[in-house]
């Protein structure tokens, strides 16, 4: 007979989804204690062939499992202590589903059904175990409402939320008031240093500055400046490189806003590693960076070839299998790519058809097309790479990609949290988020989410109204 846990310890059962989104989520839940259904481990079994993301979680799951079941002292009937395997925050213990456990589900659930059964075996351990709480933890929103209509909590896995609120996420940049130099202008130093001005403030909102963040101002005296700095309540303020104007055009490309010349700045600083833009559709995110790619790498030589990828989630039906070699494969879900190479190769007016050919077999000589698929166990020497629609990775794909950066390497990851393709991501829980949240006041990397759309006034216009 296990033993009696108190009534505070919570008893969570997990979906397959969940453990199949983050294998590590069976650690996950603190002093409270894990329970996995049968027919979980036999979902497991089923997903656990292949190279896909999912299927490599499945099978780290299973090797979790046979780790906890392995130990001399296990005994399935107490609970497996999930301690055991070195994950201290682990407190509570792991139940596997050892008897048959009926339950009066309604008949209008199909019982054969696998989501089905793990409802029946929920209500039973409900039952069973009452008055402590039984939860069923699960991705899958429709199994949520099936659990919470028969009377079972049922919560989605929130664990690896970055935000609950992604209005709440970091944007990169700050507009000071109006009284702000009259707060932080009393002891203030300036000094040039490489063609920029500096200047050293203090005051109350330099505790809250982040290092990289953008500040400015409008009004009669604009002011654009980025954070270099701060140390407790003083901080170093930089001017920026005005990419608004044509003699700082970059590969033809200048910036159209506030925004856009933020942008520029930090894609064009050889210092910073990881750089991340947000923005709805025709911000300008791969224009920019595109062309700041090329400006490094064929002009300046900071790169020496850049990498481009993308996840390849369909917006509508698959398309099914492809011919041709990994580039070729890759080449209909670079539509954005093509259609920026064509912006940047007309920007050259006096190179004439022949010219601009010849840009552009140099162009694509210096870009290559990579898929995710076989990123795992490769280093990237002095390249520039670009990972387009970042919000469709998890946390742990965004990490084996990122990881991929050797010496004199940048990664940059574009994407619009508000379209994500990729089952089970939100905006909380998206790689892209992630990462915004997690390199903000790093030294090396840099931030700003993109406001204004600048395609045309036909997608501005639609942007907003539809």
């Amino acid at each position: 007979m296990p033993r009696k846990a108190p009534l505070s310890n919570k008893l969570f059962v997990l979906d397959t989804n969940v453990l199949m989104h983050d294998p590590t989520s069976l650690f996950q839940f603190q002093e409270h204690d894990v329970y996995v259904p049968m027919v979980v481990l036999e979902e497991l079994d089923n997903n656990k062939k292949g190279m896909t993301e999912v299927a490599r979680n499945a099978r780290q799951v299973s090797r979790f499992l046979d780790e906890l079941v392995s130990q001399p002292e296990a005994d399935m009937s107490q609970g497996l202590p999930l301690a055991i395997t070195g994950q201290r925050q682990a407190r509570g213990n792991l139940f596997l589903q050892t008897e048959a456990l009926g339950a009066d589900v309604p008949a209008t659930l199909a019982g054969l059904k696998p989501d089905n059964q793990i409802i029946g075996v929920a209500l039973a351990l409900q039952r069973r175990h009452l008055p402590r709480p039984v939860i069923l933890v699960s991705k899958d929103i429709n199994m949520r409402i099936k659990a919470h209509a028969l009377g079972i909590l049922a919560e989605d896995y929130t664990t690896d939320k970055v935000l609950e609120d992604s209005d709440l996420l970091y944007t990169g940049a700050r507009e000071l008031t109006p009284e702000f130099w009259d707060q932080h202008g009393g002891n203030i130093e300036s000094w040039q240093e490489q063609g920029r001005t500096l200047y050293r403030i203090e005051g109350p909102l330099c505790t809250s500055l982040l290092v990289n963040e953008f500040v400015w101002q409008e009004g009669d005296r604009p002011f654009f400046a980025q954070v270099r700095s701060r140390d407790g309540d003083s901080a170093v303020l930089q001017t920026l490189k005005d990419y608004t104007s044509q003699r700082n055009n970059t590969w033809g490309i200048t910036a159209a806003n506030r925004e856009q010349n933020f942008a520029l700045n930090l894609l064009m600083n050889p210092e910073l590693d990881f750089v991340t833009l947000l923005g709805q559709a025709g911000t300008g995110k791969t224009l920019l960076t595109l062309a700041a790619g090329l400006m490094q790498t064929l002009e300046h030589k900071v790169y020496n070839e850049i990498i481009m990828t993308r996840v390849t989630v369909p917006v509508g039906e698959d398309i099914g299998f492809l011919p041709g070699t990994e580039e070729e494969k890759m080449t209909p879900w670079m539509g954005a790519l093509e259609d920026n190479l064509d912006v940047l190769n007309r920007s050259d007016d006096e190179a004439g058809d022949w010219g601009r050919a010849a840009t552009r077999d140099l162009i694509r000589s210096r870009i290559k097309i990579k898929s995710l698929n076989f990123m795992r166990g490769r280093t990237f020497l002095s390249k520039y790479l670009i990972i387009d629609e970042a919000q469709n990775l998890t946390p742990k794909q965004m990490k084996t990609l990122i990881t991929r950066a050797g010496p004199g390497t940048k990664v940059v990851c574009l994407g619009n949290i508000a379209q994500i393709d990729t089952p089970y991501l939100t905006e909380g829980s998206s790689g892209l988020t992630y990462v915004v949240d997690r390199f903000k006041d790093w030294a090396h990397s840099g931030h700003i989410t993109l406001q204004r759309g600048e395609r045309s006034r036909l997608a501005e216009h639609a942007s907003e109204v539809l």
